[in-house]
């Protein structure tokens, strides 16, 4: 029985997809600006179309067939769910790599919800959607170079080199020399991108909401609306290179103290347009790229400590985040101007690449994250609740979103051992029990939140990931990193609040208690430390 009624969800959902395919199809070519190259295209949209639908269909179907009959938690449903999720998530990646564009963009935003799809896939994704996605060929590259610039690779560049040295979803870049000598790197849209992006949206949409229909536990629909309302931006170069350039303005007017230690590559505005962008080459190591960090002469926890401080920074005072920090996306490389610390070690810089997805904080929802984050730190219940429900979890889920934050459970989020929010390599099990146990309430949690909080939990999760391979897992150092600047960051905006004598000096008097709490936090982590180091 079960299995007839997925097979008629099976069927239904090819029939959508056949329906659908002609009309988005017909769109492609009426809306696009080169309708001859539309109309090619148009004939591979119902294809894909019936490619989501098949492998949707398919890895429903496994699930329900494969699991079927078995009793829930036994040994042997916990080994067939395993072999199932693995053979899901290969499907997935296949997909993806089929269809390219914003299918790998998807890909990627998976990879990062480890709070809510199974391990298998947030492993198979992330190894393979950041360092192997699709290349198109020199001459799709310069059929762009001609269209954007007026002229081939080599009339533009002196030299331009024919292979790619990375390749991303929407892009991929080759490394060039300007007529005046400058070597650049030069960041080429995938051909017909803009085309097949409102096609892909349009078709993962109806995928998406299908599912929903047959199977409502399953809602990720504020995926694809994120992805609709973010994509646009992402495909015009010339919005990533003024990204850029606010990003680096911010950090001189707002964070002038690490300013120094931030860097993004300059634009060569007389050969970008929005499909084609020329840049300063940079020549750095990937940030988890230790071996290559430590032949620098850079210490991997230094590394860590500047990459929380630069994106709290962005978070907590500047509300202009950069949320795609993915390891490919930030090189590291000695800080050029300055010298080493008294032990000899080079200080790091960072280098930010990829500046097309940006979000803007207000300050209503700025100074509630901040404040947020400095009760998790300070493991203060009150305001955890208080900041959570602010910013639209709600009575009943704000410990559930405080554990999503901070990937612990509640009765660690509110402990007030220094080191309640570490995660130890035991814990990632219990985990991902949590995320199968409340996966309706996290589903719920996502759909209530403001979409810009949902990138901020992407924006966290990837800088997770980055810290755990520096630090070989979480990094106390780095929470205490969070809360000085977000408890900064909620006192700077009481202080702008505040204009009396008595209400000023209250604020006051709150920094000088915040440096001795910090000071007494970061002498407890150092006795943790030393008898870590004495039990070895």
């Amino acid at each position: 029985m079960a299995a007839r009624s997925v097979w008629r969800a099976r069927a239904k959902l090819l029939l959508a997809a056949t329906a659908a395919g002609g009309g988005a199809g017909a769109a492609l070519i009426l809306s696009s600006d080169d309708p001859a190259s539309a109309f090619k295209l148009s004939t591979a949209v119902p294809i894909r179309l019936l490619r989501d639908s098949v492998s949707a269909a398919t890895t429903a179907f496994d699930y329900k067939y494969s699991l079927w009959g078995l009793p829930e938690g036994s040994p042997e449903w916990t080994r067939v769910k395993h072999e199932v999720h693995i053979r899901g998530a290969r499907r997935l990646q296949e997909l993806c790599f089929r269809n390219g564009g914003v299918y790998i963009k998807l890909g990627q935003h998976i990879s990062q919800l480890e709070y809510l799809v199974p391990e298998e896939y947030v492993h198979i994704m992330r190894e393979s959607m950041l360092n192997k996605c699709p290349v198109s060929t020199y001459d799709q590259v310069c059929e762009v170079v001609k269209k954007e610039l007026g002229g081939t690779p080599e009339e533009i560049f002196e030299e331009f080199d024919p292979v790619p040295i990375a390749s991303a979803s929407l892009a991929q870049v080759h490394i060039a020399r300007t007529c005046d000598g400058q070597k650049v790197a030069v960041k080429v849209q995938h051909t017909h991108m803009t085309d097949t992006a409102a096609a892909d949206t349009a078709t993962v949409d109806l995928i998406v909401n299908t599912l929903h229909q047959l199977f409502p536990s399953f809602d990720y629909r504020w995926l694809v609306d994120e992805i609709r309302e973010s994509l646009p931006k992402e495909l015009d170069f010339l919005v990533e290179a003024k990204n850029s350039v606010k990003c680096m303005d911010n950090f001189r007017k707002l964070s002038p103290q690490v300013a120094r230690y931030i860097y993004a590559p300059r634009v060569d505005w007389n050969l970008s347009t929005s499909r084609l962008l020329t840049m300063e080459y940079i020549d750095g190591a990937q940030v988890n790229d230790l071996k290559t960090i430590q032949r620098l002469g850079i210490q991997p926890r230094d590394v860590a400590k500047l990459v929380s401080q630069a994106f709290a920074e962005m978070m907590f005072k500047h509300g202009f985040v950069h949320c795609d920090p993915h390891a490919a996306n930030v090189l590291v490389r000695p800080l050029r101007s300055g010298n080493g610390s008294i032990f000899g070690r080079k200080k790091p810089q960072l280098v930010l690449l990829d500046h097309g997805l940006y979000k803007d904080l207000d300050d209503s929802i700025r100074i509630n994250y901040a404040a947020l984050w400095k009760g998790l730190i300070f493991s203060d219940p009150k305001a955890i609740r208080e900041n959570s429900v602010k910013l639209g979890a709600g009575e009943d889920l704000y410990a559930l979103f405080a554990g999503i934050l901070t990937m612990r459970p509640w009765n660690r989020v509110i402990d007030p051992a220094v080191d309640h929010l570490v995660v130890h390599g035991t814990d990632h099990s219990e985990l991902q029990m949590y995320a199968s146990q409340y996966f309706p309430q996290i589903t719920e949690l996502l759909r209530r939140l403001p979409r810009v909080i949902l990138l901020m939990l992407k924006t966290n999760d990837c800088l997770r990931a980055v810290s755990n391979e520096l630090m070989q897992g979480s990094s106390l150092e780095s929470f205490l990193i969070i809360g000085r600047v977000s408890s900064e960051a909620v006192i700077e905006s009481k202080l702008w609040q505040k204009r009396s004598i008595l209400s000023r000096i209250d604020v006051w008097l709150e920094r000088i208690l915040l440096e001795a709490r910090l000071f007494g936090m970061h002498v407890a982590l150092w006795l943790l430390l030393l008898r870590r180091a004495l039990t070895l």
